[in-house]
């Protein structure tokens, strides 16, 4: 048994970990660059909200001082339910993150073709080269014509380099030289055709190198020296600085400039890509960002709202149930249901007022208070009940165990009840004008010899009147049916708190909110006023059910 129980406690440790490794992984490291102060921030955030969660809620069961469970309980208790959203959230981003890809992917094509270059077309004003090799200059101010796949020639016979297949690296000159010692001076400038190609080699050609050389000329027809910046070209040569290159297919590639920024940068990513969508790794980066963001959002606003639900009060919930042996003259009678206000270390006096004012408010003719009332010793919650004693009801107010009363001092508890004017019904009946009413204690109270005892809440009474069973848990339905009850009331459950909680605690019993039948006997549950751990309710909103008793005989 030991070596089950401890299979178990490590298989239930490893999903937990992993569970908290993958929220890590797709909120922190995914979203980053590299190691830094981000990710250690986010280790740091989830294994300390897991601390300080274990430390509230062994605080609470070891009875550490009441501050100390105040400290550690808002906090400790509400990373219980973030943490449970964060990882539905990281879940549900899975399924947006290849939608989100797909779109900026398709996006990128569309503005990549939208910005392809149209055919190679010569500049107004730039008189075509001659075949018979006569010179074809730029007129001052102008490009000269794209597409050109010979040399130009200057003003003197010079001529200047084009990119091709060969290697020659292409440039963009301005030479101011004197003209055959006349001292007139000729300006020559030469470009590369747009949309050049790449040599041989794979390397990519220039697009546009601008260049200025300055060089007295010895005498018409010699040589000119021009300082160009290399290009990229077939022979390997490097592009200048503030050269825009293009890949072996055309498509533009990134711009390098004097002050480039380095690889893999945002500034980088925005100059490779002109249009502004990400693209290869960015592109991840950006839509695990998005989804992370968007999982964070989530979490954090149904954590949110789910506390402000449960902090703002229960709302009145009003049933109509039918007794075959209710006499006509109580037809109408109104019993108001309040369980699981669990007040303690995040729900006090002030929650307590809440729920006083508002049963009051219903001006019932009972009150049942069916269990699970504190979470902690009278000593500590004493002042938090106080509001009790302010209960009303025209046949008084009744009270029975559940199983949290047995945590914190269920005998101490009855008699704290006892002296704020509630009466409780341990394992007995109370023949009201109208019906029976009977109340047993918890299945938790087994442990300590004082657990439910239907027969001698139920066991001499007469049947021929209807009876009103109080019972904290569903699941004590089966003796209630066994002894002939009509109607049973219950909480426990929370009608699941937290979603998808709901799934399990509706598979641990019989009915998990509302109202159902089981034979002749109906069994009615709450889903409580207040709520254990994390003052946070997802999908099971907090009530104060009035039920009003209709009489077949009316």
């Amino acid at each position: 048994m030991v070596i089950v129980f401890v299979l178990v406690a490590v298989l239930v440790l490893a999903v937990v970990v992993t569970a908290n490794w993958y929220v890590w992984r797709r909120l922190f490291r995914d979203t980053t660059r590299g190691p830094g102060p981000v990710r250690r921030a986010g280790a740091v955030l989830i294994a300390g909200g897991w601390v300080l969660a274990i430390a509230a809620l062994v605080a609470e069961r070891s009875g550490a001082p009441f501050w100390l469970q105040q400290v550690l309980a808002w906090p400790g208790f509400l990373w219980l339910a973030l943490s449970i959203y964060l990882l539905l959230a990281v879940l549900a981003g899975e399924l947006v993150r290849p939608l989100l890809r797909r779109f900026l992917e398709h996006r990128a094509r569309r503005t990549d073709q939208g910005s392809q270059p149209g055919p190679a077309t010569r500049t107004a004003g730039a008189p075509a080269g001659s075949a018979g090799g006569s010179p074809t200059a730029s007129p001052a101010g102008r490009t000269p014509a794209t597409g050109t796949t010979g040399p130009q020639v200057n003003g003197n016979g010079v001529a200047a380099p084009q990119a091709n297949g060969s290697g020659a690296a292409p440039t963009s000159a301005t030479a101011s030289q004197p003209n055959g010692g006349a001292g007139a001076a000729s300006t020559a400038t030469a470009v590369p055709a747009a949309g050049s190609r790449a040599g041989s080699g794979g390397a990519t050609a220039s697009a546009a190198a601008p260049a200025t050389a300055s060089q007295p000329e010895a005498g018409v027809g010699a040589p000119t020296a021009e300082t160009a910046a290399p290009q990229a070209n077939g022979s390997g040569a490097a592009p200048a600085p503030g050269t825009a290159t293009s890949d072996a297919d055309g498509a533009p590639a990134s711009a390098t400039a004097p002050d480039a920024t380095p690889e893999g940068s945002p500034e980088s990513a925005a100059t490779a890509n002109p249009t502004g969508a990400p693209a290869g790794p960015t592109r991840r980066l950006f839509v695990s960002r998005v989804v992370a963001g968007a999982a964070a959002a989530a979490a954090v606003g149904t954590v949110g709202y789910g506390t402000y639900g449960v902090l703002r009060g229960p709302k009145v919930k009003r049933v109509t149930v039918p007794l075959a042996k209710l006499p006509r003259a109580a037809h109408g009678y109104r019993i108001a249901v309040v369980s699981d206000v669990h007040l303690g270390p995040v729900l006090g006096r002030g929650f307590a007022q809440k729920v006083v004012d508002t049963i009051n408010a219903t001006q019932p003719d009972l009150i049942a208070v069916v269990g699970d009332l504190v979470d902690g010793s009278v000593k500590d919650l004493g002042p938090a009940a106080a509001p009790l004693a302010r209960l009303r009801a025209r046949h008084g107010s009744y009270f029975v165990t559940g199983n949290h009363e047995y945590f914190s001092g269920a005998e101490q508890w009855v008699e704290e009840v006892r002296r704020l004017g509630i009466n409780p019904l341990e394992n007995a009946r109370r023949e009201m004008p109208y019906f029976d009413l009977a109340g047993v204690n918890d299945v938790a109270g087994e442990d300590e010899g004082q657990g439910p005892d239907f027969a001698k809440a139920l066991g001499d009474r007469d049947t021929a009147r209807a009876c009103v069973l109080l019972a904290h848990q569903p699941v004590q339905i089966h003796d209630a049916v066994e002894h002939g009850v009509d109607l049973q009331l219950s909480g426990h459950t929370h009608g699941g708190q937290l979603w998808p909680g709901n799934l399990i605690a509706s598979g641990a019993n019989p009915t998990l909110a509302g109202l159902d039948r089981y034979g002749d006997t109906q069994l009615y549950v709450s889903r409580g006023a207040g709520a254990w751990g994390p003052p946070t309710r997802v999908g099971a909103p907090s009530d104060i059910t009035v039920i009003e008793l209709a009489s077949k005989q009316a």
